[in-house]
């Protein structure tokens, strides 16, 4: 009798692609608690008359240039953490790139795209996992991100180098505006992913965890 060998089924999601996915989510969510520290929770502006209050209570003067001192330190070292966790978002855009030249062909993006419109429509139902359209979003989300490193690291040497000084009120505003950006496709792909676990395209969080295998979803 002839001996069958059994294939082991190749994963959807690479292990690079899924620990690159899950290490973006906490890096990009740490710095925009960053900013949520600083322009909402710690607002130094606020602070002030509150701060001189409760020192009051306990009998101690501070002047508002001295509090001002204090709230510079306080916001240097979250803008330090800011810097760092943005450096980390750079360094996982590079392993992003790496895991992409790296995986099988058949896990490649690219792949993935040309399976998401080769699929034929299930039933008069949305598959949104076989929508192109959705996968195309993602190279928008790609393209998000890579100006988000760039400018960025352009801002972390601005005061260093003269022409980037020159520019970098412009290159700020293209950081921040680009920060909302993001913060939407984060939300949009939120309540997407939500939305099919709900309904006919239940799987894609385990997918992401574990890698789940082209037979049963593609």
């Amino acid at each position: 009798m002839p001996q069958t060998t059994e294939t082991t089924p190749v994963k959807k999601y690479s292990a690079g692609l899924r620990i690159w996915h899950w290490s973006n989510y906490l890096v990009i969510s740490g710095l925009l608690s960053t900013i949520l520290f600083l322009r909402v929770i710690i607002n130094m502006r606020g602070l002030f008359p509150k701060m001189q209050q409760v020192l009051q209570e306990q009998g101690i003067s501070a002047t508002e240039q001295q509090l001002r001192g204090v709230g510079r330190l306080v916001s240097h070292r979250i803008w330090g953490w800011h810097i760092y966790l943005g450096v980390a978002l750079a360094v996982l855009l590079g392993w992003r790139i790496i895991a992409e030249l790296v995986a099988p062909a058949m896990q490649r993006f690219r792949a993935r795209l040309q399976r998401a419109a080769q699929a034929p429509a299930e039933g008069t139902g949305f598959r949104l996992r076989k929508s192109t359209a959705v996968k195309y979003s993602y190279l928008i989300f790609y393209l998000l991100l890579t100006v988000m490193v760039v400018t960025g690291l352009l801002l972390v040497y601005a005061d260093d180098v003269e022409a980037l000084h020159k520019l970098e009120h412009d290159i700020k505003e293209i950081h921040n505006v680009n920060m909302y950006l993001i913060l939407a496709f984060i939300v949009v792909h939120i309540v997407g992913v939500v939305w099919a676990e709900l309904h006919k395209d239940r799987g894609i969080t385990s997918d992401m965890l574990h890698g789940g295998t082209l037979a049963d979803k593609e």
